[in-house]
């Protein structure tokens, strides 16, 4: 136990600052400060080494978070990282990235604030890095089989690094220019710079993982080509499908996609140029999602110069403690302020656009909102509440509703089921031997701790097709859920 006394002794919760909102949204740098480690130290030994660690069950990695956080608060890097390792191939993503379902469920959390886990974990990593305690991992023989991943975002890439561990040839197939997926054009920098990322594809390619950019399978190489080229397939192609907003004036100029809109300002981040680039500046941008793809749009508008940024919900607006319906370790829907709504603009909960509003040039000028309230056959109109709200960038970030089924879907004849997701049996192996699915394609939209553990989970079973049996980890079954009500 970190310190048997630290719970007591240090009660409350301790995050790295924030940067001013006024030097940030100049720049695309992460928004966080430096911690000092003694203070990190300090959040670990808070950690009470419970008998029954419900992190463990909050996480579906079972990182083995009482022993690293034991060994953070000792000082002990090496070994806390050996054992954060042993668990997440990519801690330095899920301690930026992941909303910390292990802190919700943290037994501490019931009647204080919970333990800083996320923060000690990402310290941990960055630690290992500058020590130069990450070193490729470059298997001792090769086993003559070869795999072909598709998708290079982080279920995708769990799955190549454990199965290249393995011993087998694997090559990862992305149709973007550079590998990364979500993680390099999905996240914005300033939430995590793509130096990260970067840092982590130079240990696989030193492993002996093989990346192929550029090329769209499918298209470039259709889908029985690869099946006929390659031992195993692995598909991790993500939930990419985005759901729309069918009203009147959709068509109109001025409204798009968040992925359409986040990818561009990552290439402007890194001081690419992009021709046609879609820009928030000096215009009233309209968020619709209240979700963190909503909160990314949020903040790279306010970095592009808004005029005015708005965030629209139809849910109503969470409140600050767990409902009763929403107990321990459940993760609760809470009112929560990202860095991006610190940084400015308005959240407004429980509205419903009815019609988007366009000028005689066919641009976006307004949309026509109405507040919405829980009825018998779902949400319903409030009389009396219709406005309009001046808008000249409408950005949808209403989430995702599964893969795109057209092309190498269809040319695999892989099954999907209702929700248009990829059906898979119990090692991740679909309807067509030998090709496997992983993160969103399978499971529809989740959140990045759970791709790792679904790549790190489909990598077992593509190694026991080819080998016949696997001594790779499986943290969790195709049909698990996160701790939800």
């Amino acid at each position: 136990m970190a310190d048997p006394r630290g719970f007591l002794k240090h009660r409350e919760r301790e995050l790295p600052a924030r940067r001013p909102v006024p030097v940030r949204i100049r720049d695309w740098k992460e928004v966080y400060e430096e911690q000092q480690l003694v203070q990190l130290q300090r959040q670990a030994s808070r950690c009470m080494d419970c008998g029954i660690p419900f992190c463990h069950s909050g996480c579906p990695l079972g990182n083995l978070i009482p022993e690293w956080n034991d060994l953070a608060y000792r000082g002990e890097w090496p070994d806390a990282i050996e054992r954060l390792h042993a668990t997440n191939n990519f801690p330095e993503f899920t301690g930026r990235l992941c909303p910390a379902p292990c802190e919700t469920a943290c037994v501490l959390g019931i009647s204080q604030p919970a333990v800083t886990i996320k923060q000690v974990e990402v310290t941990t990593i960055e630690k290992a890095f500058e020590d130069g305690n990450v070193a490729p991992q470059i298997p001792t023989r090769l086993t003559g089989k070869t795999v072909a991943v598709v998708g290079s975002g982080p279920a995708g890439l769990a799955a190549a690094q454990q199965l290249t561990r393995a011993g087998h040839t694997v090559v990862v197939y992305e149709r973007d220019d550079k590998p990364g997926g979500l993680l390099r054009y999905g996240i914005p920098e300033f939430k995590m710079e793509k130096s990260v990322v970067d840092r982590r594809l130079e240990q696989m390619t030193a492993e002996g993982t093989r990346f192929r950019c550029d090329t769209e399978i499918g298209v470039d190489i259709t889908g029985e080509q690869l099946h006929q080229r390659f031992d195993a397939v692995v598909l991790a192609v993500g939930a990419t499908v985005p759901r729309d907003l069918p009203v009147p004036g959709r068509e109109l100029k001025g409204i798009h996609q968040a992925m359409e809109f986040l990818p561009q300002a990552n290439r402007q981040a890194l001081g690419e140029t992009v021709e046609g680039q879609i820009s928030a500046e000096g215009k009233h941008v309209v968020v619709i999602g209240g979700g963190d793809t909503g909160a990314d749009c949020i903040g790279t508008s306010h970095r592009h110069g808004a005029t005015s940024v708005t965030s629209l919900e139809i849910m109503p607006q969470p409140g600050a403690d767990r409902a009763d319906d929403q107990p321990w370790p459940t993760y609760p829907m809470l009112y929560r302020i990202a860095s991006a709504h610190e940084e400015g603009g308005d959240r407004v909960y429980a509205v419903n656009t009815k019609e988007l509003v366009g000028d005689d040039a066919g641009n976006v000028k307004a949309l026509k909102i109405v507040e919405v309230r829980r009825g018998d056959q779902g949400f319903e109109e409030v009389p009396g509440t219709e406005r309009e709200l001046p808008a000249d960038l409408v950005l949808l970030a209403m989430g995702f509703l599964g893969p795109q089924g057209e092309g190498l879907l269809e040319q695999l004849g892989v099954d999907k089921d209702d929700r248009s997701n990829v059906i898979r049996d119990k090692r991740f192996e679909t309807n067509v031997p030998g090709v496997f699915v992983c993160g969103d394609a399978g499971r529809g939209q989740s959140l990045i701790v759970w791709a790792i553990a679904e790549g790190r989970s489909a990598a077992r079973g593509v190694d026991e097709f080819l080998s016949g049996a696997s001594e790779l980890p499986a943290p969790i079954q195709p049909t698990d859920r996160p701790l939800t009500v």
